[in-house]
């Protein structure tokens, strides 16, 4: 499965927006930056679906003029004038040739998602890879009004017992792409939010 991030070479604060190609074409977020919809023409003239993390701005901004240039559906946990389909935990979604499940994962977000397959992880931002905080192994922040760290801790153990062995590519709403033991990643930026510690200290 080709996956591409086209908002990589974005000027604006924004989400990585992936798009997965294959069976099902889909993107795995909108993101907010204008061009979105050119970029991902780049790849592809079709689109199945867009699959929404969470309703955060720098990952929805774009989210209906995507929808409406590919006449694609929109898979999102809370409502949405552009959903078409909601997603509840457990569920199953085909991302690009994947079949993932949908593991409910709040904390950094009421409505935050996560879709784990049996070799890619879409994170959104309950756990990343590197986003300057920290690097290999980080977390969604829980700083602002209805945040919860505690709640963030459950999702990424729940994240754990749900993900298979052998998860190899980990495509995260912030910093770079990783491919190689995302267990061990997940796990590092586990142990770092148990630590209770203020991710961005004054």
């Amino acid at each position: 499965m080709e996956v591409y991030n086209v908002t990589a070479d974005a000027d604006v604060f924004t989400c990585n927006a992936y798009l997965a190609l294959g069976a099902e074409p889909t993107m795995v977020d909108a993101g907010a930056m204008e061009g979105v919809v050119d970029a991902i023409r780049e790849h592809t003239d079709e689109l199945s679906k867009v699959v929404v993390t969470h309703q955060h701005g720098d990952h929805v901004e774009q989210l209906e003029a995507v929808v409406e240039a590919f006449d694609a559906d929109c898979y999102a946990y809370a409502d949405h004038p552009a959903r078409t389909r909601g997603l509840a935990d457990g569920d199953e979604v085909v991302v690009g040739d994947e079949t993932c499940e949908v593991v409910y994962t709040p904390g950094h977000g009421d409505d935050h998602v996560s879709v784990v397959g049996d070799r890619s992880l879409f994170s959104g931002d309950v756990v990343v890879h590197d986003d300057g905080a920290f690097d290999y192994g980080s977390f969604g922040r829980t700083d602002y009004p209805g945040m919860s760290r505690e709640r963030l801790i459950e999702s990424i153990r729940e994240l754990l017992e749900r993900m298979p062995e052998g998860v190899e590519h980990m495509y995260a709403g912030h910093g770079g792409v990783f491919h190689g033991d995302v267990r061990d990643v997940v796990e590092t930026a586990l142990s770092r939010a148990e630590k209770r510690e203020p991710k961005y200290p004054d």
